[in-house]
């Protein structure tokens, strides 16, 4: 995934693979003004020279300095983009899986489910947590950093590109400060299953992680497993999503004049951020 992310120009901000399924936020750039030198390099990076096509297209850099038209634009169409990502992502990992079980065939049910989020701290944080706690509400760690298949543990045991995201949306060039305040947040957030079959962590527990650095009140716990984080779509300020619907406003019906609608059930745990879908029933699963 690292990988794949470097040469598509992804930024990973966390992820959490589980048993069944994988949750990933990711940041995408437009790839159209790269440069051929810049192209060449994440080639090379993600390649090596053993490729026979690798080798073509470096011996046309070393002799003219620059890449054929056809090889750039069918190395373009492959970065910067979701679907491109996930699609080669998804494929690799079947091949992986399949060769290490001694399987063939498919192995993901369906296509990817992808909700539009808001360049924003505090959506960032929210949906960050929201991933990061997947392991603990399921019951299998009680904390995520015990969790190796997930972006926080990653970013706890010292890879740059896990703590990228955290230190990103917290605005700090302080990986102990940023942390700090990331962890209590989440520690916090962890504190309401809002479902029967999902873990809620022991209040003694955060407690004492609030203890060791955290400033938050323990009553300030948000609510998870909250469906608008995986079926709203479009998640954010109301002018972040209300823009968004006014970009496409010809996919929504001529009666519908906003965009941006308030999250039901969950009173004023997310502040002002909206979703562009209105989920009635069971917003909270």
């Amino acid at each position: 995934m690292w990988g794949l992310a470097n040469f598509c120009g992804v930024d990973i901000i966390t992820y959490c693979l589980m048993g069944n399924h994988i949750h990933i936020l990711m940041r995408t750039s437009p790839a159209e003004g790269l440069s051929d030198g810049e192209i060449w390099r994440r080639i090379l990076k993600h390649y090596g020279r053993k490729e026979t096509w690798v080798q073509s297209v470096d011996e046309s850099m070393r002799r003219t300095g620059t890449m054929d038209r056809g090889m750039r634009k069918l190395m373009l169409a492959r970065m910067g983009d979701v679907s491109q990502f996930m699609r080669e992502l998804k494929q690799r990992f079947s091949n992986w899986y399949n060769k290490r079980n001694s399987r063939f065939g498919t192995l993901w049910a369906e296509r990817f489910k992808s909700v539009l989020v808001e360049d924003s701290s505090e959506a960032l944080r929210t949906v960050s947590m929201y991933i990061d706690l997947n392991p603990v509400r399921a019951g299998i760690v009680d904390d995520p950093k015990e969790y190796r298949f997930c972006g926080y543990a990653e970013a706890v045991a010292g890879l740059k590109a896990a703590r990228r995201g955290i230190l990103d949306y917290h605005g700090s060039g302080s990986w102990r400060k940023a942390h700090a305040e990331y962890r209590c947040t989440m520690m916090v957030y962890a504190g309401a299953a809002n479902s029967e079959d999902k873990v809620a962590l022991n209040r003694d527990r955060i407690l004492e992680v609030l203890r060791r650095g955290g400033h938050l009140d323990p009553g300030e716990v948000l609510r998870l497993r909250v469906r608008y984080f995986s079926d709203g779509v479009v998640f954010g300020s109301r002018s972040f999503v209300d823009g968004v619907f006014e970009e496409f406003r010809d996919r929504f019906g001529s009666k519908r004049k906003t965009g941006a609608r308030s999250m039901r059930g969950i009173g004023s745990t997310f502040g002002d951020l909206t979703t562009i879908r209105d989920l009635q029933l069971e917003p909270i699963t």
